[in-house]
């Protein structure tokens, strides 16, 4: 039992309780205890791609997490809240509502290498504590900024069901269908953002409302890619509890292989697997230096590993 599990994680739902999920139906399929870990955490009030790691895979949650991810979210414009999304108490509010063109002109602001202030309600420590623990508390919490990648972030088009936008007058739930033109005040709008490691999507919803001289949340968060996995690979709820309930193994779990498809991968003769195995390193390899995932002659990963002048080095092994 290694490989993925990539659940397409719906709104209420924790990456926590997500992973509770998998264990559960891994025990009612009869599967036993299994090692899980997920590849990269969504708040409860965000949906989508959620990779889950199964045994030998668990060995690359850590790369999965820092992997690049994509997301569509929505920025609800004329109120703030405290954390940044929509639970949270409004604490500030605005009249002003932008048009598309006056947020698509900040839009190159926030793209590249950016400084971001995460929300004061995140996962992240202050002197060992959570910061959302602290803001809960009614303290004051000082984030400090940090730097961040944001390789494109861009406005879905124009065209006819492109999901884009609400008019002034709307309900975020109308994002979807109505076509954005040009002069609309616009009370919502959709954005989708390729973003580096530690990126938080409701920070930089926030940035953009204040670039664009007014405030902002978002109502709307939704992970379509995480590292080499997208969402036409996820399964739904549903699906994965029909796993549980005797649903083939194949249509749910993906191999160990499907998170290494972005690094190349190196055939290792019998000799050269049995030393990688063994964590040995290994001499005489004729390739480029780089990182590979090496497998055997029956096409199974052995391990992740890093060639440098003809040297094949262990850089995690993988005992399948």
């Amino acid at each position: 039992m290694n490989g993925w599990i990539i659940f397409d994680k719906p709104v209420g739902l924790g990456s926590t309780q997500a992973v509770g999920a998998v264990k559960r139906v891994c025990r009612e399929a009869g599967l036993g205890k299994v090692k899980v870990g997920h590849g990269g955490t969504l708040d409860p009030l965000a949906s989508g791609v959620l990779p889950i790691a199964l045994g030998e895979a668990t060995k690359l949650c850590g790369r999965m997490l820092d992997a690049s991810k994509i997301y569509d979210f929505t920025i609800r414009f004329g109120t703030e809240t405290a954390g940044l999304d929509a639970e949270g108490a409004v604490v500030a509010t605005s009249d002003v509502r932008p048009t598309l063109a006056e947020v698509e002109a900040v839009l190159p602001r926030f793209t590249g290498d950016i400084e971001q202030v995460p929300p004061a309600y995140s996962a992240i420590k202050i002197d060992g504590q959570r910061a959302y623990d602290r803001a809960r508390a009614g303290e004051e919490v000082e984030m400090k900024a940090r730097s961040v990648a944001i390789y494109s972030l861009r406005h879905p088009g124009l065209d006819p069901g492109s999901r884009s936008a609400t008019m002034k007058g709307g309900t975020p739930d109308q994002v979807r269908g109505d076509e954005v033109r040009e002069g609309d005040r616009l009370e919502s709008l959709t954005l989708t953002a390729h973003v580096s490691k530690g990126t938080y999507i409701r920070s930089l919803a926030r940035d953009i409302a204040r670039a664009a001289g007014t405030v902002g949340h978002v109502t709307m968060l939704r992970r379509t890619k995480a590292g080499p996995f997208d969402l036409s690979q996820a399964i739904s709820l549903d699906k994965l509890n029909a796993f549980g309930q005797g649903a083939a193994q194949s249509d749910i779990i993906l191999p160990l292989e499907a998170g290494l498809v972005d690094i190349p991968a190196l055939n290792l003769s019998p000799e050269a697997a049995g030393a990688v195995r063994q964590g040995r390193v290994w001499t005489g390899e004729s390739t480029h230096d780089g990182l590979y995932w090496g497998r055997d002659s029956e096409m199974r990963p052995v391990a992740l590993i890093e060639a440098l002048a003809g040297t094949l080095k262990v850089v995690r092994g993988f005992n399948l």
